[in-house]
Order: C-alpha cells, then structure tokens, then sequence
C-alpha cells in the first residue's frame, strides 16, 4: 500500500464518518466503550442488522450492566430482551456461558488480548478485535464483510476472506490507522459503498478506487460529487 494513498484515504473516510449518520454510529453509542457492553453488544451483532443489534442492546442493557447480572439473569429472559436478533437463542444461551468462562480464563476480569478474548464463547476474531480496539484502546483491526469486501474493492488487497484480510492488514496498513479503519469502512459500506449497488456517483473517494467486482457503469466525472483530500 502507498503511504499518501492511504493517509488520504483515510483522511475522506474520517471526513464522511464525522459527516454522515450510520448505523455503525449509533450501535457505536449504545456500546459507550465499556467492555462489558462492547464484548456483549458485538456477540449480539454477527449476522443482524446494526439497528436490530442497537434496540436489542439497549434493552438488555437496561436489565443488566456486568458479568454478575448478566449469570442472574434466567436463560428465557435473556432470549426475550435479545429477540430478534439473529439466531437469539444460540447467542443467549454464549452469553449465559461467559461469566463463567470469564472466571476461568482470567478469574473474574474480561480478558485484554485478541489470543486470550478469542477463548471465550461466542467470540471470534472480528469481535475479540472490536474489543481490544474499541474498549481497551489497544490495536487491533476488526474485519467484517464491509472491511474485507471494500478493501478488495478498492484494490488495496486480493483477499478471499475476512481472516486474510486481516493479515493482510496487519502486515501492509501503517498501525496508526489500525483503530478507525473498521468504524469509517463499516458507515461508509453501510450507507454509500453497498454491496451490490455501490454509489459511485457521490464516492468522495472514487478516484483511489479501482472498482473490483462492480458490474454497474460507473458515474461520469460530471455526476460525481468531488471532495478535497
């Protein structure tokens, strides 16, 4: 990757993050960077939409804010507070294992390396990322499909998965952008750079992109809504 290409990728990115409302933003609020909220609420999120994700977060959380509620809290109870995210009762019945998964990995206090989150139940790569990042400030480099997919379309990577599109990461993004990538990358794919219909015409960074995989005819340069680096 080209320094300058990516530090004014990143400086748009920020730009139409800081500018444009998104899911990912909200979901962002409800977490509040605590990581008892954010390990809790990112478990929730796989395969749900961000707004399914914030609303079912926001009611269990108003019923519990720790690992100790959540161990009270009957199994029946939590599937109705987390309904309808997807497959509710698998995640119920994760999060009712975590409290004591926690004790026994580490005695009682949530874990701070991607190695050691990733132990726990209902945490993958993507979430235990998210939690070093987001709640423990540390670095890490959460990919979901919004990362892997416009990372590739850009052109910035030739990846299959989202699991080499964290390596790739790793080895290639300068560490400084390590934190941000994942929350620009998820509102801009959630609201401009979809995954079927990408609107290239508003693209603040059309110029940068490649547009792999994109079937549809690309704006013309007179359509295209331009912004400074």
């Amino acid at each position: 990757m080209k320094q300058a290409v990516i530090a004014s990728l990143h400086r748009r990115l920020k730009r139409y993050f800081e500018e444009t409302p998104s899911p990912v933003a909200h979901f962002m609020a409800v977490r509040t960077f605590d990581p008892f909220r954010v390990l809790v609420a990112t478990i929730l999120s796989a395969r749900t939409r961000d707004q399914t994700t914030t609303l079912a977060a926001e009611r269990l959380f108003r019923a519990i804010g720790s690992l100790a509620d959540l161990q009270k809290l009957p199994l029946k109870t939590l599937e109705t507070l987390i309904y309808p995210v997807g497959f509710y009762k698998t995640k119920a019945r994760m999060l009712k294992q975590l409290p004591a998964a926690v004790t026994t990995l580490t005695g009682g206090t949530l874990p701070v390396t991607v190695e050691e989150l990733v132990k726990l139940p209902g945490v993958g790569r993507k979430t235990a990322n998210l939690v070093v990042t987001e709640a423990f400030d540390g670095y890490g480099i959460c990919v979901d499909i919004h990362v892997h997919r416009i990372c590739n379309r850009l052109g910035l990577l030739k990846t299959k998965t989202p699991e080499q599109t964290e390596i790739a990461l790793r080895r290639s993004l300068p560490k400084r952008y390590w934190k941000t990538w994942n929350r620009y990358l998820v509102a801009f794919g959630q609201t401009l750079c979809l995954p079927q219909t990408p609107r290239c015409g508003a693209c603040p960074i059309y110029s940068h992109c490649r547009r792999v995989g994109v079937v549809r005819k690309p704006a013309t340069a007179r359509s295209r809504t331009s912004r400074p680096a």
